[in-house]
């Protein structure tokens, strides 16, 4: 069997649609070989998902694809252009360390980006090596497939590949790529980009492009351009108001990390809280809180009004028209977002519909988990299992008051307890991936060679709303420390 025969035997089945937007979009590059790939971890689930053959991915032609070693038949490697806002400064950036294979289109005809991470140098790499640590490859398939597993939409990790190469950051460290599933790249750093070195015509040619790719009700609207920014903005406001219902904090929300499609994308220094409080900060490189937990709302509508700025010339001939036109669409996200996080909420609590003061009934609760630094998970947790007392409220009056008006509140309503349960079993997971996990499982991995643990994590976390008795040991919060848990990003 011939080489060519053997990469296509996994059955990539490549498309390559962003290849033909304007070249200003991207340069053609391929990744760079490594030295002695190794396969760390495959996700079958997701490759039978893609089509792909889950064994013969598992091969050394398969696994040279990973790597970037071998191209696979169809595909047309190369990197995007992108600008973006990074704490709250204007930069050009671009796929630094990334290559684009394709599009692999499914079984079912859906379309999904190929990408490697940790591929090498590109034009956009500004001095940066090219290449991934082992550690931060495996976080984001973790915490990714946690996510998806939880219902939020999210790319995915479909493998993660060692190197036999170091890199070195603050210390030498194992190198490795890894290969993200997404609906798309597009960011809004993407319209950005085209905004300031192409102008309206660069823009309408991406947002043309945009709107077939993700949202083809496009066709029916009276104006394109405002469907687009209307959709966009829909998306984030749901999206958002997943995280906060989970306490995700994705650390690094500049809008070049905001995908038009509506995905989590780049797992970075990102976490997920254990004591309830707004101000929560993992990021090494966030001193401000910029991105804290209670902030991500606010960022995303300042990353949207980045996003209607490039669609300006498009929206309307007037810029005033233009401008009110945006602002307008704006103006919706505050409402989305509070209509999709106060609805989780009363899932959250058993609600089944709205009624007035649920609102304070939420806050109140709030309130008290963040004046005793109750475990956000946990709590709920605790009363979806019909066992307040195991919260660290357990003893505090004003929690005792809330549970009287909690259960009048449920009392109103003609569901019996066992559908209130059920709600609270599909709204609240009974685990998280707990940092302190995670990390245990990235020190075995990287550390010893032993992915042993992570796949005890990645077992545990595959159905967090299971509430079964082999994921007791995860639900655990951490043991008290005095050093704040820090996260760092990859690069």
């Amino acid at each position: 069997m011939t080489e060519k025969n053997t990469i296509n035997d996994a059955a990539w089945n490549f498309d390559n649609s962003y290849a033909r937007l304007p070249e200003a979009f991207f340069s053609r590059q391929n990744p760079t070989p490594v030295r002695a790939p190794r396969l760390a971890v495959l996700n079958r689930p997701l490759a039978a998902a893609l089509g792909l053959n889950a064994q013969a991915l598992e091969g050394e032609d398969g696994i040279a694809a990973f790597a970037g070693n071998r191209i696979p038949d169809g595909a047309l490697p190369l990197a995007q252009a992108y600008a973006g806002h990074q704490f709250g400064h204007f930069t050009m950036l671009g796929d630094g360390r990334a290559i684009l294979l394709g599009e692999q289109i499914t079984p079912a005809g859906e379309r999904f980006d190929i990408q490697l991470k940790g591929s090498g140098r590109t034009p956009y790499s500004r001095r940066g090596d090219g290449r991934a640590a082992l550690g931060p490859m495996l976080r984001e398939y973790i915490i990714s497939e946690a996510m998806h597993a939880l219902g939020i939409p999210t790319t995915r990790s479909l493998a993660v590949v060692t190197t036999g190469e170091t890199i070195i950051r603050e210390t030498d460290l194992p190198g490795a790529v890894l290969t993200r599933v997404a609906a798309s790249h597009l960011r809004v750093g993407t319209f950005q980009y085209a905004a300031r070195w192409g102008g309206a015509e660069l823009v309408r040619a991406l947002a043309d492009y945009a709107l077939r790719r993700h949202f083809p009700g496009a066709d029916y609207a009276d104006n394109r351009y405002l469907f687009l920014l209307q959709q966009v903005i829909r998306r984030q406001a749901a999206l958002i108001a997943k995280w906060q219902l989970v306490g995700f904090i994705h650390g690094v929300m500049n809008t070049d990390n905001m995908a038009i499609g509506g995905e989590t994308i780049d797992y970075g220094p990102c976490a997920f809280m254990d004591a309830y409080d707004p101000a929560t900060v993992f990021s090494s490189i966030d001193t401000q809180g910029r991105y804290a937990y209670g902030n991500q709302p606010y960022i995303a509508v300042w990353n949207l009004s980045r996003f209607a700025e490039t669609l300006l010339p498009l929206l309307h001939d007037e810029p005033e028209q233009a401008i009110q036109m945006a602002e307008e669409a704006l103006g919706d996200f505050s409402k989305l977002f509070y209509r999709e996080w106060l609805e989780g909420m009363r899932g959250k609590l058993g609600l089944f519909r709205a009624e007035p003061g649920d609102d304070t009934l939420v806050d109140d609760l709030l309130g008290i988990m963040q004046r005793y630094r109750a475990d956000y998970t946990n709590t709920f947790r605790a009363l979806t299992l019909g066992r307040p007392e195991e919260t660290a409220l357990a003893d505090k009056p004003e929690f005792a008051e809330w549970q009287r008006q909690w259960r009048e509140r449920l009392g109103r309503q003609p569901e019996t307890e066992a559908d209130v349960n059920e709600l609270m079993r599909t709204s609240n997971p009974a685990v998280i991936p707990r940092n302190h996990r995670v990390e245990e499982a990235l020190e075995a991995a990287v550390d010893r060679d032993d992915y042993s643990v992570m796949k005890r994590l990645l077992a545990a976390l595959e159905r967090p709303y299971a509430y079964a008795a082999e994921q007791e040991e995860y639900a655990a919060p951490p043991a008290p420390s005095n050093r704040p848990y820090q996260t760092y990003c990859g690069t």
